[in-house]
């Protein structure tokens, strides 16, 4: 049997249910730590397992610069060498078509770039996307994509939109089935409604094992992504998970569960941690405000990860005044910990049927934070 979602409730738009996979199973909404090149930033393994995180993200693109696809699989895969046996996703480098704009010549068939590394050439395209997520051994397989940039006049998104299209049905030709794995396409189309609609048909049509939704979180601010949401979401297959690329804030998580979405990554929890900004059930902290140098109590009371838990928040201030290493893997941990509870909270508020009063709790409580 193919990976599969199944659903549990529902409450408006917003679902909870759970993912099986080959690896495991997930329940949703789900929140991804990102492991970009096997491993996710001041963090072990057990670390991220103890925050509850089931389903961790790798990213293709650097992972096939370093150490190599090929080498990868020789060492026994990517849930071997991360310590890892849970399920992983992998991104099919489509992002970077757009990120390393700079660095690439774009066809009809794929990409050819240079390394951000070493200036080496390198040519990736759908079927060779697709293969090195295979010896990579990713649970979830992503098609090869562009992520069209914001801004972007209609033309341009609906010819990066078809393009992506084109590559998604070679995407799915060179996908090669296993009990438990699966492949996702990806719905482009920038912030037209038109576009994105002909997108989410166009991969209905190749039955892929999930959708996702690219090029958001790329400049449009949150309310346009919201409304590109609400346009596309209710014309995503509803047997099947769904996953909004690359976002983000909590609230950004919130108003995106509570419009359908049920999958989500992002660095900014842990790019966060490394620089002393923490996530907290009353706000945004900046660990390196002044007031904190006497401040005897927790960071946050609700939390019971280390730098909580063992910890307080002057001497979290201390660290990263000092500069040392242990104040950045403490404030991820924390940070990691909060996304996990608050993912944890909205399925417990999904199936108990109060999602809202649940969102305007948080929300409320949010205001309370000293950091943008």
């Amino acid at each position: 049997m193919s990976l599969r979602w199944t659903g549990a409730a529902t409450d408006g738009a917003a679902r909870a249910g759970t993912l099986h996979t080959a690896h495991g199973a997930v329940e949703t909404p789900v929140f991804m730590p990102v492991g970009t090149a096997g491993t996710v930033k001041a963090m072990t393994a057990d670390a991220v397992r103890a925050t509850g995180a089931r389903l961790v993200l790798a990213n293709t693109y650097h992972l096939m610069l370093r150490p190599g696809a090929e080498r990868v699989a020789a060492l026994g895969g990517l849930h071997r060498m991360m310590d890892w046996p849970g399920p992983i996703l992998t991104d099919s480098g489509g992002f970077q078509v757009m990120s390393l704009a700079g660095l690439r010549k774009l066809d009809a068939d794929g990409v050819t770039f240079r390394s951000h590394l070493d200036g080496s050439q390198h040519r990736l395209t759908p079927a060779r996307s697709i293969q090195i997520q295979h010896l990579l051994d990713a649970t979830i397989t992503m098609a090869f994509d562009e992520c069209t940039p914001f801004p972007a006049t209609y033309d341009e998104a609906a010819s990066s939109m078809r393009l992506s299209m084109r590559w998604a049905a070679l995407s799915h030709a060179a996908f090669v089935p296993r009990p438990g794995y699966g492949l996702f396409g990806i719905v482009q189309g920038g912030i037209y409604a038109d576009l994105r609609r002909e997108s989410a048909a166009a991969l209905g049509e190749l039955a892929f094992e999930g959708t996702a939704i690219g090029g958001l979180a790329v400049g449009e601010g949150q309310a346009a992504m919201f409304e590109v949401l609400e346009h596309t979401a209710p014309h995503l297959p509803a047997d099947r998970p769904r996953y909004l690329m690359g976002v983000g804030t909590p609230d950004d998580l919130l108003g995106s569960v509570q419009r359908g979405i049920d999958m989500f990554d992002c660095v900014m929890p842990t790019r966060a941690g490394r620089t002393g900004r923490a996530f907290t059930r009353t706000g945004i902290r900046n660990l390196r405000n002044a007031r904190f140098a006497d401040d005897a109590g927790p960071l946050d009371p609700g939390c019971a990860c280390p730098a909580c838990a063992r910890h307080s928040a002057a001497y979290l201030h201390h660290l990263f005044r000092c500069k040392e290493m242990l104040g950045p893997m403490l404030l991820t941990w924390h940070n990691l910990q909060y996304y996990q509870d608050l993912m944890r909270g909205l399925r417990e508020a999904i199936l108990a049927g109060r999602l809202d009063s649940h969102a305007a709790a948080l929300r409320a409580a949010w205001q309370q934070g000293d950091a943008p």
